[in-house]
């Protein structure tokens, strides 16, 4: 499986990541696990998407917003591990989504996430998660996802 080569065909490149503003590292591994932390939806340093699902955003927005976290934390795994093909599996997603009390489709809206990580992964994509819907997140991001992923032996 060539990570890379599948993100490139679809039109996707990776950033650099700029380093942590804050007291946390991107990425924490132990063992054979890497724990990413939160990513937002930003490209080239401004998010695609700032707001309240359910209010000021539609589901298929969030989702896109999902996949662009995810795309993210590619970028962050490839500076870390400066080879995609490293990974062998993704294990947990965290998704949490800024929406209004009365948003009940917090699971739709990480589908965006959970799609891309099979369409790029295939099986080895498919993972446990949960989404969780929140009345704020860091910056108006509508959408922060973590990922737990295994390392190939």
């Amino acid at each position: 499986m060539n990570i890379e080569k599948k993100l490139e065909e679809k039109g996707i490149k990776l950033a650099t990541p700029e380093a942590p503003k804050f007291s946390y590292v991107s990425i924490k591994q132990y063992g054979d696990l890497l724990y990413t932390s939160g990513h937002d939806c930003q490209k080239d340093g401004v998010l695609i998407y700032s707001g309240t699902l359910g209010k000021e955003l539609t589901v298929e927005q969030g989702q896109e917003a999902a996949k662009q976290c995810i795309v993210n934390i590619f970028s962050s795994l490839k500076a870390y591990l400066g080879d995609l093909d490293k990974i062998d599996e993704c294990i947990k997603l965290l998704g949490f989504v800024q929406s209004t009390d009365d948003f009940k489709n917090q699971p739709q809206v990480m589908n965006g996430a959970s799609d891309f990580l099979i369409e790029i992964l295939g099986d080895k994509g498919k993972h446990a998660r949960s989404a969780i819907g929140t009345n704020t997140l860091p910056f108006d991001t509508p959408v922060e996802i973590e990922l737990i992923l295994k390392l190939k032996s």
